[in-house]
């Protein structure tokens, strides 16, 4: 993605930029949803906390957003093993939008694009009890691998959580 966003005419990914951030911080904070599976955001969410994301993102972190209008529905990202050869997507949505097929759609793009970087492997973890970002998943075709038991310590929980492990191999 050079500078021109990925889009399949309904959803577009694009680049983060420091606009992006009251708009971030209104998607964020306060957000039980969020504050439940993601515990590596920050509750409450602060502007601070969004300029720290958007100028410590890479380049394969993307703004999910209308393709029509530009309103900001969410972000999706890839990061690379060591090699580059195995890509992990990550997601979220903002609370109005979810459930309306967007991030399936931005999964979709996100997968495309990393395979075009050269991925033999695309994998993506989820809570156990994210039901809705689990669908996410199976719909787009990720296939569940297993769970893996006691794999994260969530600081707001005060415990440890198991994460579902999907993959999509490059053969399909």
């Amino acid at each position: 993605m050079a500078g021109a966003p990925l889009s399949d005419g309904v959803v577009a990914l694009r680049h983060w930029a420091e606009s992006d951030v009251d708009e971030i911080v209104s998607c964020l904070d306060g957000d039980e949803e969020i504050g439940r599976w993601l515990d590596l955001i920050p509750q409450p969410y602060t502007r601070d906390d969004a300029l720290e994301f958007v100028r410590g993102i890479g380049k394969e972190s993307f703004a999910v957003t209308d393709a029509a209008s530009g309103r900001l529905l969410g972000s999706i990202g890839v990061r690379w093993n060591e090699q580059r050869d195995v890509a992990e997507i990550g997601y979220w949505l903002r609370a109005g939008e979810r459930g309306r097929g967007a991030m399936g759609r931005a999964l979709a793009l996100a997968t495309a694009f990393a395979f075009d970087q050269g991925a033999a492997r695309i994998q993506l973890r989820t809570a156990v009890g994210n039901d809705a970002s689990r669908r996410v998943a199976e719909r787009a075709g990720f296939a569940l691998e297993g769970v893996l038991r006691a794999a994260h310590y969530s600081v707001r929980l005060g415990r440890r959580g198991d994460w579902a492990m999907y993959s999509l191999p490059d053969e399909l």
